[in-house]
């Protein structure tokens, strides 16, 4: 009906880009030139408007308080978000490229230096690409592209190994909270920096990487080994065990960015309850009940768990209707 296109709205203008992964082309409608996003914030003691102008064949543009952003990674990190919803299940059953956004994601939201590293880290990785496929005997541009990829790449290395151990044990209590049972959960980081230097490894497989035409080595191959009771949760768990996974992990990530940041992130639940038992379902709603989450967006099918949870936190709240893209105004409730 759009309900996931109303969150993802709100993500954008965070993150300037769909969490769903909707191509630009078909956000605008068919037929119209452009489309528009704005939303009013007010936090910290000060009203933020972001606007952002999205047209066809052209580069799209974000204000904030009318002036425009020269690049949209300054925007990153301004309006901190967390969202969980069914598609996370890529995280589990996807490749190392989900889970290795995942930790980029949360690292950019709190260290701007970290998102240009990131990016510049990208930028050479794909000069030294080009040069493999060109057969490029350049030993010279070979040896300062790796040594730029290998300074780069530790920051990167060093700086996803210290998200994932402050991450875990966050974790670990969410998914106590919601499942409560004896089964054990862990994030482990897998690089091969672990073992040696990049820019060493780079020079090493050079001849063997020109063959099939593009970098093997580096942190663009590191993965996070999600595990439950000891074992890649991807191959054993079920769909109840998956989804409780993500939920704590995503939960995780929010105490995380609100320990970091000054002040707490939106938090995003898209259709959160599916394939859940009423044990876990019940445990959920005790959590995002607390004092310690700030303002949540929720979506489901089903009214049931959103009045438990409306209920029980006693705040202010809105209730819509999402029918055809239209959204209508349910009950708006204001605490005495």
């Amino acid at each position: 009906m759009g309900k996931t296109n109303l969150l993802d709205a709100i993500y954008y203008l965070s993150f300037c880009k769909s969490h769903i992964h909707t191509p630009e082309s078909q956000i605008i409608s068919f037929d119209e030139d452009f489309c528009v996003l704005q939303g009013d914030y007010c936090f910290n003691e000060k009203k933020e408007e972001i606007y952002c102008v999205i047209r066809r064949g052209q580069r799209k543009q974000f204000k904030r308080n009318q002036k425009v952003y020269e690049k949209l990674s300054d925007h990153i990190g301004l309006l901190p978000l967390v969202m969980v919803s069914p598609t996370d299940a890529e995280l589990i059953r996807g490749g190392g490229e989900e889970r290795r956004r995942f930790m980029d994601v949360i690292i950019s939201q709190y260290d701007k230096p970290y998102l240009q590293t990131l990016i510049n880290f990208n930028k050479i990785l794909m000069q030294r690409n080009q040069m493999l496929r060109d057969q490029s005997r350049d030993t010279t541009l070979f040896e300062i592209l790796e040594m730029q990829m290998g300074a780069l790449g530790k920051m990167i290395f060093e700086s996803r190994c210290r998200l994932i151990q402050s991450l875990v044990p966050y974790f670990n209590a969410y998914y106590q909270q919601i499942c409560r049972s004896a089964e054990t959960v862990n994030l482990s980081y897998t690089s091969q920096l672990y073992e040696d230097d990049l820019a060493k490894r780079l020079a090493a497989n050079r001849e063997r990487e020109m063959i099939v035409g593009y970098t093997l080595t580096g942190v663009h191959r590191d993965d996070l080994d999600m595990t439950l009771n000891d074992r890649l949760i991807r191959q054993t768990g079920s769909q109840g065990q998956n989804k409780t996974y993500l939920i704590a992990l995503k939960l995780a990530q929010y105490a995380f960015l609100a320990a970091k940041g000054n002040t707490k992130p939106i938090l995003l639940l898209d259709d959160i309850f599916d394939k859940l038992d009423t044990e876990r379902v019940e445990q959920i709603v005790e959590l995002v009940s607390g004092d310690q989450f700030g303002q949540i967006f929720m979506t489901d099918t089903n009214r049931k768990y959103l009045d438990r949870i409306l209920t029980a936190i006693n705040q202010d709240y809105a209730l819509y209707r999402v029918e055809n893209g239209e959204v209508d105004v349910i009950e708006l409730r204001t605490k005495k």
